[in-house]
């Protein structure tokens, strides 16, 4: 049996975790760091790796310490590469190879983008018998990330493929983004989710990304064919553009001015400050990414003639998104699975579960690897 401690330092959020064989996940332990970046509506990298120095080592104590056992029981430790913040990667970088200097262990550098992958297998393989269809579509969204893989496997070894990206901003920075705006807290992914079931999704039209894929030679008067790609910074225009037709600031700067000086406001606290236009339009901002998510992700996954749908990343914590994901891809005939939101936002635990099949084929790490903060996944 194989005990791997994970450690994930991509971003704003501290995480260590113990898993034995891949699947079994003993310890998942996650310090977030949302009081410090709130007051800027975003994370401020150099914050970010401040934070990460000061809770570092009581985060791998304490994943340690919960799951019964000890740094020398470890058989080896997995470390976040990239892609994210430079300064964020290399504190968690920096901390493994210490550990495993001083251990005399291994070290196994990990993509992000295919640890959330792995958060859907993981607890897969812990509530069912049956490996998960393969090939599978996988749709990673969250704060930083879209991107479509199909994904598959040979033996131990997972492959990638990516038919899909965001051309700008990412479905969460977008959620963040439209959150800052409209003068709501930090994260905007879920006080945005909150707020719009009080609002009607149908009542603002919001433009929806066309991309064509550009090609040197086509028929005349052919359409171009629709690429997988995303953009949200059209939509996140529309928001703005709403706020100055619709004369919206001044409601907007009483909310931030009646909200200053509240360390964490929920929800509930920005209600009493909303009228019926505003959460018409965070409910409208809200459905009109769900359905762009939706609509490409199940056309690529009928054209690629995939067996099944993984939805992971902060964003697939939104409970609209999935349930909607959930009926259209039943239209499809396609199952659709999510990690728990526990393992939805950066974990460590996903970090440890990519590492354990590179254990298995000694795929280990030389000791002068650093961070990759564009690091790719798979082939284009």
């Amino acid at each position: 049996m194989a005990l791997i401690l994970g450690i994930e330092s991509s971003c704003d959020e501290t995480a260590a975790a113990v898993v034995r064989d891949g699947e079994q996940l003993l310890a998942n332990v996650v310090s977030s760091q949302i009081t410090t970046h709130l007051p800027y509506g975003g994370v401020v990298p150099e914050l970010a790796s401040r934070e990460h120095l000061r809770a570092i080592v009581p985060v791998v104590r304490e994943a340690v310490a919960q799951a019964g056992t000890s740094l020398q029981d470890v058989d080896a430790l997995a470390a976040t590469q990239g892609p994210g913040l430079a300064g964020s990667l290399l504190v968690g970088i920096t901390y493994a190879k210490a550990l495993a200097f001083a251990l005399a262990k291994p070290v196994i550098a990990v993509n992000h983008l295919e640890g959330h992958i792995h958060a859907v297998l993981l607890e897969h393989r812990q509530s069912h018998r049956e490996e998960l269809p393969v090939p599978a579509l996988a749709l990673v969204v969250s704060g930083g990330h879209t991107h479509l893989y199909v994904v598959d496997r040979s033996g131990a070894l997972w492959n990638y493929r990516n038919i899909g990206r965001t051309l700008d901003d990412a479905a969460g920075e977008a959620f963040d983004k439209v959150a800052k705006l409209l003068a709501l807290s930090y994260p905007g992914g879920p006080v945005i989710e909150a707020l719009a079931a009080h609002g009607n999704p149908h009542a603002i039209a919001m433009p929806q990304s066309q991309i064509k894929v550009r090609q040197k030679r086509h028929a005349v008067g052919e359409p171009l064919p629709q690429s997988y790609d995303f953009s949200f910074s059209g939509i996140k225009t529309a928001v703005l553009r709403f706020v100055e037709t619709h004369a919206m600031k001044s409601s907007i700067e009483q909310r931030r001015a009646a909200l200053e000086g509240h360390e964490n406001p929920r929800a509930a606290d920005f209600l009493p400050h909303l009228d019926q236009l505003t959460l018409d339009l965070i409910a409208s901002f809200q459905e009109t990414v769900v359905q762009d998510l939706i609509r490409k992700t199940l056309r690529a996954a009928v054209e690629s003639e995939v067996q099944s749908l993984i939805i992971s990343g902060g964003v697939a914590s939104n409970e609209r998104l999935r349930s909607e994901f959930k009926a259209q891809a039943g239209i499809e005939g396609l199952p659709v699975f999510f990690p728990s939101r526990a393992l939805s936002t950066d974990n460590a635990a996903m970090i440890a579960a990519v590492a354990y099949p590179k254990l298995l084929r000694r795929d280990f790490a030389d000791m002068r690897f650093s961070a990759e903060a564009s690091l790719p996944l798979g082939a284009a």
